[in-house]
């Protein structure tokens, strides 16, 4: 069952939040979800640069979590959330966690404009659906939300 506009929409809102409790931890403000088809929320995770560093991002950390709690199966069916688009390393993440959807709301060009030349986030010009297309599995891509825009850069306002 493909989620609604309105669930991505609601779901997305909530990868937002998820940044915000992460970077109220002392982290950057990421934060990803993974929901199965029935539209429940099975993980939630925000980044984790305090203690994992660059690879600390929070697409990761779920797909690597939801790697080791279900099946392949499973996951196939399932959808992760995020206010960004995955950098590469989250992409082939979620590709090699065999995640059959990807929803999320701003690119990474559009990150990338925002955080400037930041060491701590040298994004990559590389867009998910280029990584995923590199697979021998399709992936599914919603993204990005035009809507949502606004109100995801200002939960990066003053960061970076």
């Amino acid at each position: 069952m493909t989620l609604s506009r309105e669930q991505d929409i609601a779901f997305l809102r909530r990868t937002i939040e998820l940044g915000l409790e992460a970077r109220a931890a002392g982290n950057h403000p990421f934060g990803a979800m993974l929901v199965d088809d029935r539209g429940n929320v099975l993980i939630e995770a925000g980044n984790d640069f305090s203690h994992q560093k660059g690879p600390g991002h929070a697409e990761s950390i779920v797909a690597r979590e939801a790697a080791v709690l279900f099946e392949p199966e499973v996951l196939a069916t399932c959808t992760l959330y995020s206010a960004f688009e995955p950098c590469a390393m989250c992409a082939g993440t979620t590709y090699w966690a065999n995640i059959g959807t990807l929803v999320y709301g701003m690119t990474e060009k559009r990150l990338a404009q925002m955080t400037g030349a930041n060491e701590e986030n040298l994004t990559m010009d590389l867009d998910c659906r280029t990584v995923f297309d590199a697979g021998q599995r399709k992936t599914i891509v919603r993204g990005p939300f035009p809507e949502l825009e606004e109100e995801i850069a200002r939960s990066h306002e003053g960061f970076w």
